[in-house]
């Protein structure tokens, strides 16, 4: 009976242990996940404190900041009136008279310091300019892009489409930038008193004809010896009244 007794006290025992070291498991992981998630709380309201706190006020830092990119040819502290067009802003006055000079209500773009005959800093003012719109302005008023592709000695003379900017001290009407057809005026290098000097001297051998890229045209005059002389002397006018030019089309210098 003793024995049996004995028995059953340590089998309770051993399932007391059992159930202390199970519940010590069990509280200790439940504690660790506590932890991490308050730890994870604190982690996320920290990082949306510093995100609310500092991107802001960044964000707005980097929008004063920013430089527009028009500044750079807006000289500082000059007169307004003589800005370039990409320094102010006008009210379009389209019931001017076309080829009149017209009075225009103008006003700096942000950012932007002009003053006027008086040395005082100003905002508004007045501009004075021919009523025309841009793309009737003299050739000599706008820059075009050139063309390489195009014959320059052809009948009918062959056109381009090109790309034509204002020039930066010219106020017109509407687009500074615009697209007009140009005849092709693109030369190689190629010199006319060369092309004569040699036809004159070397025409024989039909060095005028290889200097211009023309080469069975000067293989011919060399194994001809100029085409006993007539050849020779048909270039000589040819090359100076300007009818035979470079063999790419371009023009002479």
């Amino acid at each position: 009976m003793a024995a049996r007794w004995w028995r059953r006290a340590l089998r309770g025992l051993c399932g007391a242990a059992l159930f202390l070291s199970q519940l010590s498991v069990l509280s200790g992981r439940a504690g660790s996940l506590m932890t991490t998630k308050l730890s994870q709380t604190q982690s996320t309201l920290a990082k949306s404190l510093t995100s609310t706190s500092t991107n802001a006020p960044y964000s707005k830092m980097l929008e004063s900041t920013e430089i527009p990119p028009y500044l750079t040819n807006c000289p500082s502290n000059g007169l307004c009136s003589r800005l370039p067009p990409d320094c102010m802003t006008c009210n379009t006055n389209y019931s001017c008279i076309y080829g009149k000079t017209a009075t225009f209500d103008c006003k700096v773009k942000p950012h932007v310091h002009c003053v006027d005959e008086n040395n005082h800093e100003q905002e508004n003012f007045t501009i004075n300019m021919t009523c025309q719109f841009c793309w009737q302005l003299a050739t000599s008023d706008y820059v075009c892009t050139n063309s390489t592709n195009c014959m320059t000695v052809s009948c009918p003379r062959q056109r381009y489409n090109a790309t034509c900017t204002v020039r930066d001290h010219i106020h017109c009407l509407g687009n500074r930038v615009f697209p007009k057809m140009l005849y092709c005026n693109w030369t190689g290098g190629y010199k006319w008193s060369t092309a004569l000097a040699l036809s004159i001297t070397l025409g024989g051998f039909g060095a005028d004809r290889f200097y211009l890229g023309q080469w069975r045209e000067g293989l011919g005059k060399l194994f001809s010896f100029g085409g006993l002389g007539i050849w020779t002397l048909i270039d000589v006018l040819l090359i100076g009244v300007g009818y035979v030019g470079p063999a790419d089309g371009s023009l002479y210098i």
